[in-house]
This record gives C-alpha cells, sequence and structure tokens, in this order.
C-alpha cells in the first residue's frame, strides 16, 4: 500500500505554506497527498439541530478550509492526487494517529491559535515529539520552502542512533537534485555555555578527528547507496542547536534523527527543540527505529 504524505490545515497562512511544501514533496516523491482538518464540530452535532447555526455553520467552515487547501494543492502541482478528511478529534490526536500510515506528516511552524512569542505551535511540537513517521515543520522564507538553495542539510548526532535520518537526508537530496551537507559538532575543552556563536572551522586535533571520523562512519552505508548524491561532510566546534540554525540560512531542508524509546516516543533532544524554533528553513525530524 502507498503511504500517502500527510498535511494538517488550520486556515493559518503557516499552514497554507505547508500545503505548497507538501505538495512539492509529494510531487518529487510519486505520492498522494492527505489533507487533514481537525476540529471536534461532530462533538457539538447535536447542538446544531437544537440550536441552529452557529454550530452547522463549523462543519461548512471545515469543508471550505479543506476544499480551499486542495484547490491549492491543484494550483501548485497540477495533476497531483489528494484526497482531504475533516477528523472530530483534537488536532495533535488525529495527526499522531495519521502518523501510523503516513509516509510524512506536514505541519506549519504556527497554528492560527499561536500565542504571541511562541515560535513553535503546540501541535507542530506535539507530532515532531510523537509521531512514528517523519515529521517536517515547514518554516524558513520563500527561497527555503520553494527549495532553492538546492541544499540539504543534515545534522549528525550519535552515529549509531541517526541511520534512519540519514538515509531520509539522501533520499531528499536524491529527489531533489541537490547537494547534501553533513554536519558533526564536537566540544573542545573550555566550551561552555558562553562560548562565542560562530561556527567557523576550528582546529581541534583529536577531538575534531574523531567527530570527522564518526561522520563517515554514519554516512558510508548511505553513500554507498545513493553514490549519485554529491556530499560534503563537516566536523565543527560548538553547540549542535547553534551550529544547525546558523547553517540552515543556506539551506533547502534540515534533517535531525530523533530517538525513540519504546513506550516513551520519540524524545527530542534540546538541539531538536531549537532548530525546530529558530532554524531558517524547513526541519525533518526523522525517528530512529530500531
Amino acid at each position: 500500500m502507498e503511504h500517502p504524505l500527510v498535511v494538517g490545515v488550520d486556515g493559518s497562512e503557516q499552514s497554507m505554506r505547508a500545503v505548497d511544501w507538501a505538495a512539492d514533496e509529494a510531487t518529487r516523491r510519486g505520492l498522494p497527498l492527505r489533507i487533514v482538518y481537525a476540529s471536534l464540530w461532530e462533538h457539538y452535532e447535536g447542538a446544531a439541530y437544537d440550536y441552529g447555526a452557529p454550530y452547522a455553520s463549523d462543519r461548512a467552515l471545515a469543508d471550505a478550509l479543506v476544499s480551499e487547501a486542495s484547490a491549492r494543492a491543484q494550483s501548485r502541482r497540477p495533476g497531483i492526487s489528494t484526497t482531504s478528511a475533516v477528523l472530530p478529534q483534537e488536532p495533535t490526536e488525529a495527526l499522531l494517529r495519521e502518523s501510523e500510515l503516513a509516509s510524512a506528516v506536514v505541519v506549519g511552524s504556527r497554528g492560527r491559535g499561536a500565542i504571541a512569542g511562541v515560535l513553535l505551535g503546540s501541535v507542530g511540537l506535539g507530532v515532531a515529539s510523537w509521531a512514528v513517521c517523519p515529521v517536517v515543520v515547514v518554516r524558513g522564507d520563500e527561497v527555503a520552502v520553494d527549495g532553492r538553495h538546492e541544499r540539504i542539510l543534515l545534522g549528525v548526532g550519535h552515529p549509531d542512533r541517526n541511520s534512519s535520518a540519514v538515509e531520509f537526508a539522501f533520499q531528499e537530496a536524491m529527489a531533489r537534485g541537490s547537494a547534501l551537507d553533513a554536519v558533526r559538532t564536537w566540544r573542545g575543552p573550555g566550551l561552555g555555555r558562553f562560548a562565542p556563536l560562530s561556527s567557523g572551522p576550528r582546529t581541534g586535533g583529536a577531538d575534531e578527528e574523531k567527530a570527522a571520523a564518526e561522520l563517515d562512519d554514519a554516512l558510508r552505508v548511505a553513500r554507498d547507496r545513493h553514490p549519485e548524491v554529491r556530499t560534503r561532510t563537516v566536523a565543527v566546534e560548538g553547540h549542535p542547536h547553534r551550529v544547525l540554525v546558523e547553517r540552515s540560512a543556506a539551506a533547502d531542508l534540515l534533517v535531525i534523527g530523533a530517538r525513540r524509546n519504546k513506550g516513551l516516543g520519540v524524545q527530542l533532544s534540546r538541539t531538536g527543540h531549537a532548530v525546530l524554533q529558530h532554524a531558517a528553513c524547513p526541519v525533518a525530524v526523522v525517528p530512529q527505529h530500531g
């Protein structure tokens, strides 16, 4: 069975930008696009007949919203295969359930109800934290969302915990015809909380060599599987979240892995939280299976 690419919408402009990204991605991957709007309107369906128009109009608005999203996807990518659904659930719950049969779930960086000053809505954070498939949070400017940098950025943490993210990044680069920059950070003595923000190359002797070797090990299998992908590896001294956020300004997609503990779901690290809040391009969080 072909697993669709699922995009969650809520009527916000951020979610419609997520539809744009998802339509492009579904076309690149040859996947159907499923557009999902989650609400609790059916919980009040009985009241719609007792009290009249207000609740009845909620369903009409929901249908109009998913129709608008479908039309936007078709306009951007004519001929794309789309389905849509209005689900009587909380958004996070609905999208987590959708993730069980999705190739990936796509959400906007902020929802309609986001509080001022909060850079990532609770739905995006919840789905990225607990989904069983890759989750893409669409953020950044139009150049990044449209994929015009022609570069994928991969953050490699512990080599044994990143194989799914590495494979995902290579597949993205291959589908887009983009270059792949793989980064692993290292921290030498004295790199404390007040270290400078710069992520420029520095010489670190044994620490740098170890990080570079671990990076090569993490990429070896995927490189052999996808020899057509142009890759560049770099070991950088610095805090992972600072390095990745800085380098995301020149990328179309930042890919990171997330550890999944049995019974606990995906665990987002400090790095994961930071890039979801501050990256300058869409971010893919890929759970590590096995």
